[in-house]
C-alpha cells in the first residue's frame, strides 16, 4: 500500500515539476495589423490588450502558446476607422469581442532561435489554421521571463468572414506581434 501511495504522489508531482507556465504581460505586449487600401496606401492599427500563457513542457521539449486579443483595445489613426473595423462587417466586436490563438506544441528552441509557429486562430467565431514566423531573440531557454517574442504573419480576411469593401481593401492582412513574457 505504501508503494502505491508513493507511486501516486510521484505521478502527481512529476507533471508539475516538468511543466512551467509563463504569462503574457498584457501591459507591455501588443499586436499590429496593416491592410492595403486602394492598392496605394496602408490602413494600420494596433491592439494593446493581449493576454495569455506560454506553457513549457520541459520533459517533452515543447511549448504551447495560448493568447487572446481584446478587440476593443484597438488604436487607429482616426475614430472613424476604429468604428469601421469594430463594426459587424469586420470584427463585429459586439458578438465577437476577442481574437483567440492556440499554437501547436513547438520545440523549445523556437522560443529563442526563432522559427515557424503553427496553430489555430479564431476571429468572428471562425477558426482557421495559421502560421506565424517567430524571430530569433537573445533570451536563454531557462530564463524566459522578460523575453520579447516577435511574430509576423498574414491572413486572408475572407477566411474569417470579413468580406466588407473588397474592392477597396486587400484581402491580405499583415500581422505583427510583440509578446513580452512574465513569470506566472
Amino acid at each position: 500500500m505504501r508503494h502505491l501511495l508513493s507511486a501516486i504522489v510521484l505521478l502527481l508531482v512529476v507533471p508539475l515539476a516538468t511543466a512551467a507556465e509563463l504569462r503574457i504581460d498584457p501591459g507591455r505586449s501588443r499586436a499590429d495589423f496593416s491592410v492595403r487600401l486602394l492598392w496605394v496606401s496602408m490602413v494600420s492599427g494596433s491592439f494593446e490588450k493581449i493576454h495569455g500563457d506560454v506553457t513549457v513542457a520541459r520533459a517533452a521539449g515543447t511549448a504551447t502558446v495560448t493568447a487572446q486579443i481584446d478587440l476593443d483595445s484597438i488604436r487607429m489613426e482616426s475614430a472613424r476607422l476604429r468604428r469601421w473595423v469594430l463594426a459587424p462587417e469586420f470584427f463585429d466586436v459586439e458578438h465577437h469581442p476577442v481574437v483567440h490563438f492556440v499554437s501547436l506544441p513547438l520545440p523549445l528552441a523556437t522560443l529563442t532561435q526563432g522559427g515557424d509557429v503553427q496553430g489555430s486562430l479564431t476571429i468572428r467565431g471562425v477558426t482557421r489554421p495559421v502560421s506565424f514566423r517567430m524571430a530569433p531573440n537573445d533570451c536563454t531557454p531557462g530564463a524566459m521571463a522578460g523575453c520579447v517574442l516577435r511574430l509576423e504573419g498574414s491572413i486572408d480576411r475572407t477566411d474569417f468572414e470579413m468580406r466588407g469593401h473588397r474592392g477597396a481593401l486587400s484581402d491580405r492582412v499583415n500581422l505583427g506581434l510583440a509578446i513580452v513574457l512574465a513569470a506566472a
